[in-house]
C-alpha cells in the first residue's frame, strides 16, 4: 500500500513538474506582464478627460476611496493623471523602441552585404557605443525642437548599437551556414539570401530586443520629459507630473510623485520581466527545461 502511495505521490510531482516547466512559467509571467502594460495603456484610453479639469475646491486633497491617488495643487484627480500619463508614455516608448530596432536591423543587415559596409557599421556602433547616450539623446531631442518627434527620434538614433551589434554577430554566423552558401554558389544575391534565409532567424532578436529596449525608452522619455525637453507641459506625461510635484514635496503633498513613479516603475518592470520571459522562451538550449 505504502509503494502504491509513494509511486502516486512520485507521479503526482511528474505532472506538476511537467504543467509547470520553465518554459511554460516563462510563459505565464510573460503574459501577464503584457497583459498588465496593456491594460494600462487601453484604461488611459477610455478614461474620461473630466477629472482633469481644474476644480479648485478639490486641491490638494490627500489619498481616498473617491481619489486614490489624491489630487493635486488645481484639484485634478492624479489617478487619472497617472493613467494617461502612463498610456501616453508607453505610446512613445514604443514608438521611439520600435524605432530603434527598426535602425538597429538596417545596420546590422547591412554588415552582411560586404566587408566594407562591415567596417563602416563597426566603425558607427564603437562611436555611438563611446559616447552616454543620455547626453546624445539630449542634443539630438533639442535638435529637433523636443516634444515627441524630438524623442522618438532621439531614441532611436542613440539606443541601436547595442541591439545592432547582436545583430551583426548573428548575421557574422549565419554567413557561414551551409544553407546560405549553397544559395550563393547558386547565383542568389546576397539582398536575397539576407532577406529570405536570415531575416527569419532575426525576427526573435528583433523582438526581445524590442521589448528590452522599451524600459529604456519610457525611463528616459520621462527624464528628458522632466527636465524640460520633451513632452508639452499640456500633456499629461510622467516626466511633466513628476516634474511639477517636486514644487510641492517640501509642502506634505507626497503623494504627487509617489503614486506616478511607482506605476512607471511597475510598467518598465512588467516590460523587463516580458522581455527576459520572452528571451527563455526563445533559446533552444532550454527547450527541454
Amino acid at each position: 500500500m505504502r509503494k502504491t502511495e509513494a509511486a502516486g505521490v512520485s507521479a503526482g510531482l511528474s505532472i506538476f513538474r511537467f504543467r509547470f516547466n520553465r518554459k511554460q512559467l516563462a510563459l505565464i509571467a510573460a503574459s501577464l506582464a503584457v497583459l498588465l502594460v496593456v491594460s494600462v495603456w487601453a484604461a488611459g484610453l477610455l478614461l474620461s478627460s473630466g477629472p482633469l479639469s481644474t476644480r479648485l475646491e478639490l486641491r490638494n486633497m490627500a489619498p481616498s476611496a473617491a481619489h486614490p491617488f489624491g489630487t493635486d495643487w488645481l484639484g485634478r484627480d492624479m489617478f487619472t493623471r497617472t493613467v494617461k500619463g502612463l498610456a501616453l508614455s508607453i505610446s512613445v516608448g514604443m514608438a521611439a523602441a520600435a524605432s530603434s530596432v527598426v535602425v538597429a536591423s538596417l545596420m546590422g543587415v547591412a554588415a552582411a552585404m560586404g566587408r566594407t559596409a562591415d567596417r563602416i557599421v563597426s566603425w558607427l556602433i564603437d562611436l555611438f557605443l563611446s559616447v552616454p547616450h543620455l547626453v546624445t539623446l539630449i542634443l539630438i531631442a533639442f535638435v529637433f525642437g523636443g516634444g515627441m518627434k524630438g524623442i522618438i527620434v532621439g531614441v532611436a538614433f542613440t539606443h541601436w548599437p547595442s541591439l545592432a551589434r547582436v545583430i551583426r554577430a548573428e548575421v557574422m554566423q549565419l554567413k557561414t551556414a551551409e544553407y546560405v552558401q549553397i544559395s550563393r554558389r547558386l547565383g542568389k544575391s546576397r539582398w536575397w539570401t539576407t532577406t529570405r534565409h536570415m531575416l527569419p532567424h532575426l525576427l526573435p532578436h528583433l523582438l526581445v530586443g524590442l521589448l528590452l529596449l522599451f524600459p529604456h525608452a519610457i525611463l528616459h522619455e520621462a527624464s528628458i520629459t522632466f527636465i524640460g525637453l520633451g513632452l508639452s507641459p499640456h500633456q499629461p506625461a510622467i516626466g511633466i507630473i513628476l516634474s511639477e510635484s517636486m514644487r510641492y514635496l517640501s509642502t506634505g503633498l507626497w503623494w504627487l510623485a509617489f503614486f506616478p513613479g511607482l506605476c512607471l516603475l511597475l510598467v518598465v518592470r512588467a516590460f523587463d520581466v516580458a522581455g527576459e520571459q520572452l528571451r527563455v522562451l526563445l533559446d533552444p538550449r532550454q527547450t527541454h527545461e
